[in-house]
């Protein structure tokens, strides 16, 4: 697989492209996608990352199986290694668990085709996700006496409300997109061609605000919202007083006083 990576204005396109394995990802190229999405992370050039598989079979249908090497040493003795070092032992399912990276740039999820398993991993992993007419969505693990590694089943119970999400997880079975956009997992189903463009424009969108209090929002999202009122208040309060002062933030005022668009530079 080659991990296609362009940078169109301020927004950081990586797309997935294997067809012959559906866009399933081997260890070399977990590892690439990690070492991309950890950059665009850094780079204050990107503000919004979109993710996509290459061709309309497949966005992603996670781990390469073919490509992965069997296990050298026992599971516990991966697990108190780093995800480098356990990945090359042939433990790879940790690689696919974004959460150490901290990637605070929203990420978008434009799925194309099958998404399914690790895919779904992915996705879910994504802030927002839309979806191609012909995706389809699944955790099909129980179909061969395994569990979702890497999240899955607890993200889909926080994306979509439990009755559906343990459908999923239980039957192993797959919904259209047209489902995934009823019960919630997706929030915009369009015509393939017109993927990648909505992707664009969403994305669009979300880097021309301040790029500090994007991510802001998005910390505050992932990291408090299973807190009380009480405290994630006070979260909220202490990421407002962070930006209080921000350039950024000034300009946003001036902008809007002025009656102008503003011109953010991420300070």
């Amino acid at each position: 697989m080659t991990i296609h990576y362009r940078l169109s204005g301020h927004i950081a396109v990586l797309t997935l492209d294997a067809p012959e394995s559906l866009n399933a990802l081997s260890v070399d190229e977990l590892n690439d996608l990690r070492t991309r999405l950890a950059a665009c992370q850094d780079d204050d050039a990107v503000r919004a990352i979109v993710i996509t598989g290459a061709g309309e079979r497949a966005f992603c249908t996670g781990a390469n199986l073919k490509a992965t090497l069997p296990p050298a040493t026992g599971f516990a003795a991966g697990a108190f290694r780093s995800r480098h070092a356990e990945a090359q032992q042939g433990g790879y399912t940790r690689l696919l668990d974004f959460s150490d990276l901290e990637i605070w740039k929203p990420m978008i999820a434009a799925v194309n085709g099958y998404c399914l398993g690790g895919g779904l991993e992915l996705a879910l992993q994504c802030d927002l996700r839309i979806a191609a007419e012909t995706a389809s969505f699944g955790l099909p693990e129980v179909k061969v006496a395994s569990v979702p590694a890497c999240g899955g089943v607890q993200y889909l119970m926080r994306a979509i409300p439990a009755a559906h999400a343990l459908k999923l997880a239980l039957t192993g079975e797959r919904i259209d997109a047209a489902e995934a956009l009823r019960v919630g997992l997706v929030s915009d189903v369009v015509p393939a061609a017109s993927l990648l463009d909505l992707a664009m424009t969403l994305a669009s969108r979300i880097a021309a605000n301040g790029p500090l209090a994007v991510q802001a929002v998005k910390q505050l999202a992932v990291q408090t919202s299973h807190l009380e009122p009480r405290d994630f208040v006070a979260q909220a309060n202490r990421q407002w007083g962070l930006l209080r002062d921000s350039d950024d933030r000034i300009e946003g005022r001036k902008a809007f006083a002025e009656k102008r668009a503003p011109v953010y530079r991420g300070t």
